[in-house]
């Protein structure tokens, strides 16, 4: 009787430490989500414009393919995508868990091993770049002009962010894409709870001196200061 007396409470206060730490976190997300940084940051030149993407989850940064500052096109090239469209003028990047990226195309493809990994910082990353033709703005995408001397910083956070091999980045060998304009490269660092995709593009504005959540791990804290 006291074994099970002991095996309850052991399970009591299990349960309880980790709905404990759920409302934890859930408050937390909301709260510094809304928290902003770099508020001054639209006094700056109006020079380079970059986009802000979402697709409802997870959030992307688009810049020019080519400018005085970066030519991408000479590192994440468009031979590496399906299609070869040489007339791309922006290339999106986004970070996130590599086996989200190529293991899982829908939800319903969901592995708990894939999960757990990337909850708990386990799994290793990947970058993906999509190349577009032209950007329209509408609630998913927002525009944002910066200076030059700022671009130069976020390009300095993207190639970071990259794993890089006798000074090419190592793209990652695979036939799952999610179009015919995009491709996937090796990256540094690893996803969890507490740094997730948006967190990256969060911290991505941050380098750039844009105006930015304190701290978020879904799209919608990033958006927020953009509505």
């Amino acid at each position: 009787m006291k074994a099970i007396k002991r095996s309850f409470k052991v399970l009591f206060w299990t349960v309880s430490g980790i709905i404990g730490f759920l409302l934890v976190y859930i408050i937390a997300v909301l709260l510094l989500s809304r928290i902003a940084v770099n508020n001054n940051a639209f006094q700056q030149p109006k020079e380079v414009e970059i986009f802000l993407l979402s697709n409802g989850v997870h959030t992307d940064i688009v810049v020019p393919l080519q400018n005085e500052v970066k030519d991408w096109s000479e590192s994440v090239r468009i031979e590496n995508t399906k299609a070869k469209d040489f007339s791309a003028k922006y290339v999106a990047f986004g970070w996130g868990d590599k086996g989200f990226y190529l293991e899982t195309p829908t939800w319903a493809d969901l592995k708990m091993s894939t999960a757990l990994k990337a909850a708990t910082g386990l799994s290793s990353s990947a970058i993906h770049t999509t190349f577009y033709k032209n950007m329209r703005e509408d609630e998913s995408c927002k525009k944002i002009l910066i200076s030059k001397e700022n671009y130069a910083k976020l390009v300095s956070y993207i190639e970071a962010s990259f794993q890089i091999k006798n000074e090419r980045l190592l793209q990652i060998a695979t036939n799952y894409t999610y179009g015919n304009n995009d491709a996937f490269y090796e990256a540094k660092g690893s996803y969890s709870l507490f740094y997730t995709c948006n967190t990256w593009a969060n911290s991505a504005l941050k380098a750039a001196r844009q105006k930015a959540s304190l701290w978020t791990v879904y799209d919608k804290g990033i958006f927020y200061h953009y509505q």
